[in-house]
């Protein structure tokens, strides 16, 4: 029985070491052949399908946007009384002349307000800015409550490039970003001009420059009557408002 014993003990290890050697010679082949079942990739799932918000359209560029003639800056023949250096706002014509004297003027196509917000009157220019801030008015935000509390001046500013201040009103000459709102009835009572035209204009006039705006009605003189009394004058210093809200 011991030999028997001893004899099956020799088989098993003899069998030990050539499968050992089988396996051996197989892992030299392929190192990574024992752990083929561990490595196979793990089942992917599908990604859900991507959704694409529809995008916002931008704000129609503007940029390379061309007058009609009539609205560019051109010199042109204007008879008045007034002086040199006055800003004459023709509002039915949708023109600003600066009147240059000796019969000329400096005419710019301009917007100005829409029906209910123009007004008329004589006031002066009391001071000036480039690239101005926007405070929308407390008027304009219960009319549009939607707008900022404020925009810091730049070229998406409503007020443009160049801004002038008429004393004691709430109104400006200023430029936009929307040239072809020129030649239009689009604003809030204030005029409005291209940024390339108020930027011109905000280097000829000076702080205290004389602004005459012509009603929309009644008929626009290019002969402005001249100031005859103290009393004329003072009324002409408190504009007729049809409609005092809004800036832009």
């Amino acid at each position: 029985m011991s030999n028997q014993f001893r004899s099956f003990r020799f088989a098993a290890a003899a069998l030990s070491f050539a499968g050992a050697a089988l396996i051996a010679t197989q892992a030299s082949a392929n190192p990574f052949a024992l752990f083929a079942p561990l490595m196979q990739p793990m089942p992917q799932h599908q990604a859900a399908p991507q959704i694409v918000e529809p995008a916002i359209a931008p704000e129609a560029d503007e940029t390379h946007f061309e007058l009609p003639a009539r609205f560019k800056r051109q010199v042109v023949d204007y008879r008045t009384v007034e002086a040199p250096g006055t800003v004459i706002v023709d509002t039915p014509n949708t023109y600003l002349y600066l009147v240059m004297g000796s019969g000329k003027a400096m005419r710019y196509g301009i917007g100005v307000g829409r029906e209910g917000f123009t007004w008329t009157g004589v006031k002066a220019i009391d001071r000036k800015a480039e690239w101005p801030d926007w405070h929308p008015p407390a008027e304009m935000l219960q009319r549009q409550p939607y707008l900022p509390r404020f925009m810091a001046g730049g070229p998406g500013n409503p007020l443009g490039a160049r801004a002038m201040y008429l004393g004691g009103t709430i109104y400006r000459i200023h430029g936009t970003n929307q040239p072809s709102t020129i030649g239009s009835q689009v604003s809030s009572g204030c005029i409005r001009l291209t940024n390339a035209d108020v930027s011109d204009l905000y280097e000829r006039v000076k702080v205290g420059a004389r602004v005459v705006v012509l009603p929309m009605h009644g008929g626009a003189r290019a002969q402005v009557e001249p100031r005859q009394s103290q009393a004329v004058a003072a009324a002409q210093a408190s504009p007729t408002f049809i409609r005092a809200n809004g800036i832009y």
